[in-house]
């Protein structure tokens, strides 16, 4: 079992956060939505600038950081489903300035970004969720020192809408990510930015989370998904096989039933076994009040994986103001120093901070 020290940062109700050097001293912050907070010890907060607050939501479901302009200092890049428009943030170098923001895109309402460098240049692309638009693709223009230029060219590469739920996984085991969506999966071209991606409709994976993870779970040496139900009960992995013609299968399992809202899942080596843990938490209020399980109580997990065999262990559980779940967008970074990655969980319940302290004897 690992131990974990807990810690609210905040009563701040933003969904997304993440983990960055800020002001250029070497040392990790933690953003989140209007604020960032200094590290190392995270106490201390400063103002990003206003964040559009509607319906009880903030449009910020993402807060990945790029440096956009190529002035040396890592900007932040997000969206959100009210404003439906993909934006990033300019880090004005100095603390106590706003920090400007621009729109790239005015894409559709996103669920929340993915990002991956697709094409191996060095700079991941971004990968919103629009589950009302088609899937779409935005890679950041260089110039020829290589530095960002503040504009983005969208490759659309899907048909229809892309429905709820996204992940990036190499699905047949090309050595191309592919996009996994809720309804099927889109299969990588040898070349990313020449139109349309074909579309293999071979599942069905209802509210899917963001991101939908690859994994082989069984060890058959074929890529797995790891699933959560964004807006529902459930937590599944899909068994991928092949049927007697060569077709592709998919096999549903259960992990885990007893919780709702699972929207984003990592998998990281928390405890240094040189093996994944799954990590996930219930999304506190996803729907506000309209989700099953929404008045549940709110927890934090990670889960071993063995084969199949998923094994839960609970870092955080209570009534949400007391325990913290793991919002839209939460980050696993190692903050401390000892080697043991850390879990930084935003949400409508707060911000949180819980550092891993290693293994505990039982």
């Amino acid at each position: 079992m690992l131990e974990f020290k807990k810690r609210q940062l905040s009563e701040e109700k933003y969904e997304a956060c993440a983990v960055f050097d800020v002001n250029g001293d070497g040392i990790p912050d933690i953003v989140s939505g209007a604020y960032w907070y200094e590290g190392p010890g995270y106490a201390k907060k400063h103002f990003i600038c206003d964040v559009l607050e509607i319906s009880e939501y903030h449009d910020d479901f993402s807060d990945y950081p790029m440096d956009v302009d190529g002035d040396g200092r890592l900007d932040i890049i997000t969206g959100a489903w009210w404003g439906e428009t993909l934006r990033w943030r300019r880090n004005p170098g100095e603390t106590g300035t706003a920090w400007e923001t621009f729109d790239i895109d005015k894409c559709g309402s996103i669920e929340t970004i993915r990002y991956y460098d697709i094409d191996g240049c060095g700079v991941p692309e971004i990968f919103p969720n629009t589950p009302g638009m088609p899937q779409s693709f935005y890679k950041l223009v260089r110039d020829a020192d290589g530095k960002g230029t503040g504009e983005f060219l969208k490759y659309t590469i899907s048909e229809g809408s892309s429905g709820h739920g996204m992940g990036i996984v190499d699905v047949n085991g090309d050595g191309r990510m592919d996009i996994v969506l809720s309804g099927g999966w889109l299969e990588q071209p040898e070349d990313p930015f020449a139109g349309l991606w074909t579309f293999h409709p071979e599942f069905s994976l209802g509210s899917a989370s963001v991101p939908v993870l690859g994994y082989d779970v069984n060890g058959d040496g074929l890529t797995d998904l790891i699933v959560g139900q964004a807006h529902d009960y459930g937590l599944h992995w899909y068994e991928q096989g092949c049927a007697a013609d060569g077709s592709r299968t998919w096999t549903k399992h259960e992990i885990d039933m007893t919780g709702s809202q699972f929207h984003d899942l990592w998998l990281a080596d928390l405890d240094l076994d040189g093996e994944p843990e799954l990590i996930t938490g219930k999304r506190y209020r996803a729907h506000n009040d309209g989700d099953p399980g929404a008045h549940d109580p709110v927890g934090l997990y990670y889960y071993k994986i063995d084969g199949g065999k998923f094994m839960k262990h609970v870092i955080d559980f209570g009534p949400a103001g007391e325990a913290s779940g793991a919002g839209i967008y939460f980050w696993v970074q190692d903050l401390t120093g000892n080697g043991y990655p850390d879990i930084v969980a935003p949400g409508k319940d707060g911000l949180y901070l819980f550092e891993n302290l290693g293994k505990r004897e039982d």
